[in-house]
């Protein structure tokens, strides 16, 4: 197959960098003073650039990784998405189609897809990396999907990834929203190999020329314990209902720790804890495409609604973390209320499900092509 030409040098100022390195094809999120935060542009430049080196003989691997010392990505770009839901726009549902269409061919990349998830990982950082075939933490990841805390609900796939967490562990992190470690990470399922931070950048350099499996394999080191695996005992009790109200009152009577954690769900909104939970439940079985296409319905349902917008505003705006929900309490949330989130969108839907079987078979075989 004809390779496709490609930038040799990345370009100054861009807010994602794409050079070729050796083999390598290197994508460097370029917004370090936010923390990498993914913007439409990026998303779409991603999104073109991979379908480019997916077909090009030149390129072996790809490897994605952010700029700075803070973090891979702290999500999508909650400001924009805010001024967006003040306008009235389409923007923010625009950039939602590009982000799952990349979350999606991430999934099925044909090359290997190394992700150095270092520092922070949040939200649409997952989406980013957590799909990819090659999947590294460190020391000091912090990743997570904190979105139940700014009155929204974990998409990019992540509903899918954490509802084939170990027992209840994915339910539990999706509706506290907490931020995980890297042994947490790999425990989760949404990593496979622990490298010291300080050796990220030998990395990078031994993946230019080596096979990826090998390399990978050299710098490796055992992951230390995680805490939520320690945990899951209590964690499998407390979540393994269905119903919201329920999981709060096992938590409390739990004691411990759990009471705890039942304040900090109980802080978050009522609507998007209830959405979460039964969108993780009803994830179960689906193929990541399926899924992108549940997360981007309810997600058009939240811009809609008043939560997302009061999250954003006292989360990162006014940053007075004194949000007002609507509605203010658990039991408030009806379960025809919930079942609205998932209603058709008629054309406004996201079609991916026809790519899903190929997207799918090429993930395992990925997978198992990469042995790593």
């Amino acid at each position: 197959m004809a390779a496709h030409a490609a930038r040799e040098t990345p370009e100054p100022g861009a807010d994602v960098l794409f050079e070729r390195r050796g083999r390598l094809g290197v994508l460097t999120l370029n917004r370090p003073k936010a923390v990498n935060a993914l913007t439409a542009g990026m998303a779409a430049a991603m999104l073109d650039q991979l379908t480019l080196w997916a077909d090009d003989d030149a390129v072996s691997a790809v490897l994605v990784r952010g700029a700075g010392d803070r973090g891979l990505c702290a999500g999508g770009d909650i400001v924009a998405i805010y001024r967006d839901v003040l306008d009235g726009g389409d923007a923010t549902a625009d950039f939602w189609a590009v982000e799952y269409r990349l979350n999606l061919l991430i999934s099925g990349y044909p090359k290997p897809y190394v992700a150095f998830m270092d520092g922070l990982v949040l939200g649409g950082g997952v989406g980013i990396s957590a799909h990819g075939s090659v999947r590294i933490v460190t020391e000091r990841t912090r990743m997570g999907m904190p979105e139940t805390t700014i009155g929204f609900v974990p998409d990019v796939g992540g509903t899918l990834l954490l509802s084939r967490s170990p027992g209840e562990t994915g339910t539990h992190a999706a509706l506290t929203g907490a931020h995980l470690t890297g042994a947490d990470a790999i425990f989760l399922g949404l990593a496979d190999t622990f490298v010291a931070s300080a050796q990220l950048a030998e990395l990078a350099a031994a993946l230019e020329s080596e096979p990826v499996d090998a390399a990978v394999a050299r710098f490796a080191e055992p992951s230390p314990a995680s805490l939520l695996s320690a945990q899951q005992d209590w964690i499998d009790d407390c979540y393994s209902s269905d119903d919201a109200e329920e999981i709060l009152g096992r938590l409390r009577t739990a004691g411990g720790q759990a009471v705890d954690v039942a304040g900090t769900i109980a802080a978050k909104s009522p609507t998007a804890v209830k959405v979460a939970l039964a969108s993780l439940r009803r994830v179960r079985g689906f193929r990541l495409a399926e899924a992108l296409e549940q997360e981007y319905r309810v997600g058009l349902r939240f811009l809609a609604g008043p939560d997302f917008r009061e999250g954003i505003r006292a989360q990162v705006m006014d940053k007075d973390r004194t949000p007002h929900w609507r509605p203010a309490s658990l039991p408030q949330v009806s379960n025809d209320d919930v079942e609205a989130y998932f209603a058709p969108l008629g054309d406004r839907e996201l079609q991916l499900s026809p790519k899903e079987t190929h997207t799918q078979t090429n993930t395992q075989t990925n997978r198992e092509k990469n042995n790593v």
